[in-house]
């Protein structure tokens, strides 16, 4: 942020984002190309929040290990069972080495490459060659129930691998109770079409852009002509007020076929509403999602700077399509369909990343289009979000006064010093208070 000074003005745009929608403002530049607030919205956000990590298709087996970097951490998913998905972090609790650099398959344990140090698939450490002198594999400093790998709170829901990093969210099923109870129909298994089933897409773009940009239909006309001759703008419906996701949904889905006429099967005994209803659902605060009679699919974003986002799509259907040769071609025809439309958002998201270069940009205005509650639904999520980053603003600001003061007084003037220490602590606790229950995150 550059300077205390610039504090009191970020807080004064983050107010204005909740002000009435007449008057009001999006976010400022700043939350979309400032590396510091970046770093804030990581901790005060991404952390406390459950966050799309990976999927559980690209672990298949027992024993398959994939090294992902997340948001600056180093991280390892380990199939330890069928059922069973864990998230360690990648580093050796003996001296900090990174465990693995690629991915694995069919692993019985996991080794350290430096000391040979050896973990099990559930992260206990098994064995530490020599760590009592030659030939010698124990040592009494060494207690190996204390020195397992350190893991990461983690839950799987329709193969999509969640993460909690701070640990303090509330449990998956009760943060995301709402869509699990809205979308309770497609409550059954799913099965990944194949290596023709995924793509991943690179966007130079903040995270939230992406966010923003799948929430809405009103730009269908304009960004997509060719799904808009099928699945109109007027067609669509709003979905808002929901805690932690919101989106939309069309009443017209025209199912894809192939030149002989084969679709794909329908998920068992849905109700009649969705044999032409679909629903696409942004899922705070980094996962994209969408169903249909026969489809379901899931784009995580990976934020990797502020102005940079990995895209993964992943697609599920009520069969194990990808053994069923009359259904190949489609398979390859519905990846192809949905990269298309994604890759048409790239140039419009990466524009308004461009955009906010512009110095006398003020966050832009509100639609009053058809699309206009999710746009403000969408904007009390960044809200949320900001009520965090807020809070970091203040005690970065308080810091730099408690710290400055002390500079001032001299080593001997003892009782001085811990009064101001005093005061800022009371100061923060008083802060901490007032907002209590706000921030978006654990018990929110």
């Amino acid at each position: 942020m550059g300077s205390q000074e610039n504090i009191p003005r970020l807080e004064k745009l983050l107010f204005n984002v909740n002000d009435n929608i007449s008057i009001a403002n999006g976010l400022s530049n700043e939350f979309y190309i400032s590396k510091e607030i970046y770093e804030l919205e990581k901790n005060q956000l991404l952390y406390k929040n459950w966050c799309g990590l990976g999927f559980g298709k690209d672990i298949p087996n027992v024993g398959d290990i994939r090294a992902i970097s997340f948001l600056g951490l180093p991280l390892i998913v380990v199939r330890t069972s069928k059922t069973e998905i864990n998230v360690f972090e990648n580093v050796c609790r003996h001296r900090g080495m990174i465990l693995i650099n690629e991915n694995k398959k069919n692993k019985k344990n996991i080794r350290c490459p430096y000391h040979n140090w050896c973990y099990g698939l559930d992260g206990s450490l098994e064995s530490t060659p020599h760590v009592g002198g030659i030939g010698n594999h124990q040592h009494e400093d060494v207690i190996t129930s204390s020195l397992g790998l350190n893991k990461i709170r983690s839950y799987v829901w329709h193969d999509i691998i969640f993460v909690n990093i701070a640990d303090d969210a509330d449990h998956f099923c009760e943060h995301y109770s709402e869509l699990i109870d809205r979308w309770k129909d497609f409550d059954m298994p799913m099965f990944y079409g194949g290596h023709n089933s995924s793509f991943s897409l690179e966007l130079n773009a903040n995270w939230k852009l992406a966010v923003e940009n799948y929430c809405e239909s009103y730009h269908l006309p304009s960004v997509h002509p060719d799904l808009n001759k099928t699945s109109k703008l007027q067609d669509h419906y709003d979905i808002c007020n929901a805690r932690n996701f919101s989106g939309q949904g069309s009443y017209y889905y025209r199912q894809l076929s192939d030149e002989k006429g084969n679709v794909f099967p329908d998920f068992e005994d849905l109700p009649n509403k969705w044999d032409k209803e679909t629903e696409y659902i942004a899922l705070y605060p980094n996962v994209l999602m969408g169903v249909h009679r026969d489809l379901f699919f899931a784009v995580i974003l990976i934020p990797e700077s502020a102005k940079k986002t990995l895209e993964q799509a992943a697609f599920y259907f009520a069969d194990d399509v990808k053994n069923n040769n009359s259904l190949i071609n489609l398979i390859t025809q519905n990846k192809l369909f949905w990269k298309t439309i994604f890759e048409e958002d790239i140039s419009v998201v990466e524009g308004m990343q461009k955009g906010r270069q512009g110095r006398s940009f003020d966050g832009g205005k509100f639609s009053h289009e058809k699309s206009i509650t999710l746009y403000l639904h969408e904007f009390e999520y960044l809200m949320a979000s900001a009520k965090g980053l807020r809070s970091a603003l203040f005690f970065a600001a308080e810091k730099d006064k408690f710290l400055g003061r002390l500079e001032k007084i001299g080593d001997s003037e003892e009782q001085k010093s811990d009064d101001i220490r005093i005061a800022y602590e009371n100061k923060i606790l008083d802060f901490e208070h007032s907002q209590s229950g706000q921030l978006l995150g654990g018990g929110s």
